[in-house]
């Protein structure tokens, strides 16, 4: 999977183009995501308005290929600010890819997401992919 041989490029030391995460924080962050789509972390229910715009941007995203934006904000179940063991995270992170995989393999993965609402397992997919490539660009690989 290209992804797995990229985050294995990442170190300690990639330095950041953007943003306030270091690599092992990113990492984390990443793993949290995933745990999202695999039932693992809940997200609030936010108000209807910002459901709508949030659908709208999956979309978006979908049928013109676009990227997440930098500094988008994000759930604050997902951000990372404490201090990461680089290490523990990168395998972390590989094993809650694997985990969704199967997951998605079986049809277990979470049905809506708090944002974008309704998910298949291909727009699981595709949207782990849209912020691994971001934030693995964040850092150079």
């Amino acid at each position: 999977m290209e992804l797995k041989k990229r985050i294995h490029t990442l170190t300690p030391e990639s330095a950041k183009k953007w943003g306030k995460m270091n690599s092992s924080q990113m990492l984390r962050h990443c793993r949290k995501i995933i745990d999202i789509s695999c039932g693992d972390i809940i997200l609030p229910k936010i108000h209807p308005l910002l459901k709508v715009i949030g659908i709208i941007t999956k979309y978006e995203m979908y049928i013109f290929g676009n990227g997440i934006p930098r500094s988008m904000p994000t759930f604050k179940e997902v951000v990372v600010t404490e201090r990461c063991n680089f290490e523990k995270s990168k395998v972390e992170l590989i094993e809650a890819l694997d985990r969704c995989v199967e997951k998605a393999r079986c049809k277990q993965l979470l049905y809506e997401h708090a944002l974008f609402g309704r998910m298949s397992s291909k727009r699981w997919g595709y949207m782990h992919y849209k912020h691994l490539n971001h934030h693995l660009k964040q850092f150079g690989v």
